[in-house]
């Protein structure tokens, strides 16, 4: 008896010990850094709700759509980081189905403009899936690479990994959406070199890229897709056209000078003369109202949160972590260079939304749950040592 009544004591014991060790493994500062993105999110779209005129509680308005999807988003990387990440490793392949089924859902009954087919409404929110299937494309990537760890110097595995991801850019190319295409596609190429895959394959592949970039511009680039391109390369010859968005936008950028406008003082978003400055063209009215200091606040917190999901794939003991953490940020590192450089001039412009500051509610939902995840795999790293 004196034995029985020590075992459950102890095995107790050890519980406690095991529950107390994972949620001290919970990454503050990666959840802090993402807070604080979410936050300037926030108040971006406070500032042009104002701008725009806009009664700021009211049902619709860029602000209160803003806080729903930060709620939303919140919920989900809960939801996330209670969830025992192991599940996805096993439902990788029902998760792949789905996010091709959602794809298609969009081509079939997505609304857009001009004739693109982007979004879907599902009751009051209006969701592009798109966004979503960057983050199930990590995870099944994820698993995949990771059940063939040591294996990724031949050429059919890294074939494996593209034929994998290539359905899934061809529908979103479809809709037609060129930047998420190339997030995707970023996506890929950051987890195939974080997983140790052979670089002369790699260095093939991305010459094959190069050599099919006449037969794309010629058969899969649209019209106006082409014209973004050609004014990038000859700034002058539409500057009352294509070139609008990036002129407007550096005007807005030079206004803001070292401390900026303050809120809702930019004159560029006040005189509506910056087109989507809400989403794809966020980063002007940032710099324009906070300034220089504003701007490298920005920088710093994404280099920050970046480096933490970096660092929590490092530690992980299990190859779908760290792969992961890889594909995210992958991801972010992508997203944050390509909308910096077309906002400022350097790149041309793609649609790609600045991650937590552009207005879009998938986005933030969708790299909530990555950052779920993440946490999940923190957690639960302790068991391994079992």
């Amino acid at each position: 008896m004196r034995v029985m009544r020590a075992e459950p004591s102890r095995f107790a014991d050890v519980t406690s010990r095991s529950v107390g060790a994972a949620w001290r493994s919970y990454d503050l500062q990666l959840t802090t850094y993402a807070g604080l993105l979410g936050a300037i999110g926030l108040v971006m779209a406070y500032t042009n709700s104002v701008e725009a005129g806009q009664s700021l509680l009211a049902g619709g308005t860029t602000f209160s759509r803003a806080l729903m999807w930060s709620a939303l988003a919140i919920v989900a990387f809960t939801i996330m980081t209670a969830l025992d990440y192991r599940w996805l490793k096993t439902l990788a392949w029902p998760i792949y189905g789905v996010n091709l089924g959602l794809l298609v859902l969009t081509l079939v009954i997505g609304d857009g403009v001009g004739g693109s087919a982007r979004w879907v409404n599902v009751g009051p929110f209006t969701f592009q899936f798109s966004e979503l299937a960057k983050i199930l494309m990590i995870t099944v990537l994820a698993a995949y690479l990771g059940n063939r760890e040591g294996h990724l110097d031949s050429l059919s595995a890294i074939l494996g990994a593209c034929l994998l991801m290539a359905p899934t850019i061809l529908l979103v190319m479809m809709q037609p959406d060129l930047g998420s295409s190339l997030v995707l596609a970023s996506i890929l190429a950051g987890m195939l070199f974080m997983s140790g895959a052979s670089l002369r394959w790699l260095l093939a592949m991305a010459a094959g890229v190069l050599v099919a970039i006449p037969i794309a511009w010629t058969y899969v680039l649209r019209d106006y897709q082409q014209n973004r391109i050609l004014s990038f390369l000859n700034p002058a010859a539409d500057a009352l056209g294509s070139r609008w968005q990036v002129t407007q936008s550096q005007i807005a950028i030079g206004a803001g000078g070292f401390l900026g406008t303050g809120l809702t003082n930019g004159t560029q978003s006040r005189g509506d003369f910056l087109p989507v400055q809400e989403s794809d063209f966020v980063f002007a009215v940032l710099a324009q109202e906070l300034g220089f200091i504003g701007a490298v606040v920005v920088f710093l917190l994404f280099s920050a949160l970046i480096w933490r999901i970096l660092s929590c794939a490092w530690r992980s003991r299990d190859p779908f972590g760290t792969l992961f953490g890889a594909g995210l940020a992958s991801m972010l590192l992508f997203q944050v260079f390509v909308n910096v450089g077309m906002v400022i001039g350097i790149l041309p412009v793609t649609g790609i939304p600045l991650p937590f500051i552009s207005h879009g509610g998938a986005s933030l939902v969708s790299i909530a749950i990555g950052l779920g995840v993440i946490q999940s795999v923190n957690i639960r790293q302790h068991r391994a040592e079992w």
